[in-house]
């Protein structure tokens, strides 16, 4: 038998695919697909910023409506105080704007911080002043300053407070002792 008229006859075997050019077609693919995947996440994040951007927008439209009724009839209190000869007119007609206002927070779920009489809490309340007593415990909160807010579990702003300490016995002494 002769070898060259079997090879002759047989088909060609398959030439193995060239691996180099087989990495480059995998490489481009990958890098097209990876290409698609950072414009989508792109247009993902501008999208979510817009949608984020919006959402503050109307929130604080939602707000301003709650808002404007409350400064509509503070400026007519105000005028109404201008004409006014009775102070007790004046003031009521500006608890009842008050009223109003801490009604239209509610309604947004902003509450008032609880301050005078509670234990002082430096999650809600920021302690710009401590004064020696024996009336009270040291730790509670004597007066507000400046009211604190919260909008649900959220602090929008803390209580400004002065908080009771313990009187010392220094002061005490000093106390006691003529000048």
């Amino acid at each position: 038998a002769d070898p060259a008229g079997e090879a002759a006859g047989d088909p060609p075997a398959p030439t193995p695919a060239d691996p180099l050019a087989e990495a480059k077609a995998e490489a481009a693919k990958m890098k097209d697909a990876w290409l698609r995947t950072a414009a989508d996440f792109d247009n993902f994040r501008k999208r979510s910023r817009k949608e984020l951007e919006d959402a503050r927008r109307g929130g604080r439209e939602d707000l301003l409506r709650a808002l404007l009724p409350v400064f509509d009839n503070l400026e007519r209190a105000i005028q109404s105080a201008q004409r006014a000869v009775e102070n007790k007119a004046m003031v009521d007609g500006l608890a009842m704007v008050q009223r109003q206002f801490v009604e239209a927070l509610a309604r947004e779920g902003i509450t008032r911080v609880a301050t005078v009489g509670q234990a002082f809490d430096p999650a809600v309340h920021e302690a710009i002043q401590q004064v020696e007593t024996t009336e009270h415990a040291p730790g509670t909160v004597l007066a507000e300053v400046q009211a604190g807010y919260a909008q649900g579990e959220r602090l929008v702003r803390a209580a400004l407070v002065v908080v009771a300490k313990a009187k010392s016995p220094d002061s005490e002494a000093g106390a006691k002792e003529p000048s």
